[in-house]
């Protein structure tokens, strides 16, 4: 009976690994299309009803929406450069659904994504997406100001 739950375990964790490897590498391809302006991969990570949140607050997109916004970036050589350097990956406990959160290198500076994916019959698609900036606590009044002086224009 030990023998059987040890080996039950190891399989789950096996199972749990192979998962979270899988979502990794979708997340990196998914970044790295954009790199390269590859629309059709880059959208076809989206789900058809998935949300992108961008680092302005007007920027709330359905998949349609964001692809339409971000058409004229991917008809040049780079829609945009962005990488994850660390990655937390977790999956719910019937492995239909997943979250992650990642501090991302990007042109305009330092930011992190999070999101929520689903397991449908073709494989992992990201539902939901939220770009920020990451802004260090010190600095936050004066960039407070900022964004309330820019709201009032």
């Amino acid at each position: 009976m030990l023998n059987t739950i040890i080996l039950l375990s190891l399989l789950f964790t096996f199972i749990n690994e192979n998962e979270i490897k899988e979502i990794d590498t979708l997340l990196t391809k998914w970044h790295h299309a954009a790199a390269v302006a590859d629309a059709k991969t880059y959208f076809g990570y989206l789900a058809e009803d998935a949300i992108f949140l961008g680092t302005d607050a007007k920027e709330r997109w359905t998949k349609d929406e964001f692809q339409k916004w971000a058409e004229p970036y991917f008809k040049k050589k780079s829609a945009w450069n962005i990488y994850a350097t660390k990655r937390n990956i977790y999956l719910s406990d019937d492995k239909t659904y997943a979250w992650f959160d990642e501090v991302l290198v990007a042109g305009f500076g330092p930011a992190r994504g999070s999101g929520i994916l689903i397991k449908t019959e073709t494989g992992w698609k990201i539902k939901h997406y939220n770009l920020a900036m990451t802004i260090p606590n010190e600095i936050v009044p004066k960039v407070k100001k900022l964004v309330e002086k820019e709201l009032k224009k």
